[in-house]
């Protein structure tokens, strides 16, 4: 859990993914069109710590475990939430308080 809360903490946009996952590709996809960019970590490709990294997501209530969304140290959720608050035209408000988009 602590590392993770310090991976969080780096950037004001964290997305934790696997590359095999097209939804984390999906929100990766949608973060860069809005012209953020996003510190990604894909839990497949880190020889050590993926997998607890991945258990810590699930203990916090990410289920599915990916992708799993950070924006300004607070966890948003995965997929379903990030695009249920851009429709809702919410997602660029929180980005820019977060200071993940000036425009």
């Amino acid at each position: 859990m602590e590392r993770v809360s310090r991976m969080v903490a780096e950037k004001p946009v964290v997305i934790f993914s696997k590359n095999s996952c097209c939804m984390s590709h999906t929100i990766k996809s949608l973060f860069c069109d809005l012209g953020v960019h996003p510190a990604v970590h894909e839990l497949d490709e880190m020889p050590r710590g993926g997998r607890e990294i991945e258990a810590a997501l699930s203990r916090l209530g990410c289920n599915p475990t990916v992708p799993a969304v950070f924006i300004g140290g607070e966890l948003v959720g995965g997929e379903n939430e990030v695009m249920s608050l851009h429709l809702q035209r919410s997602l660029k408000p929180m980005l820019k308080r977060a200071g993940a988009l000036w425009v």
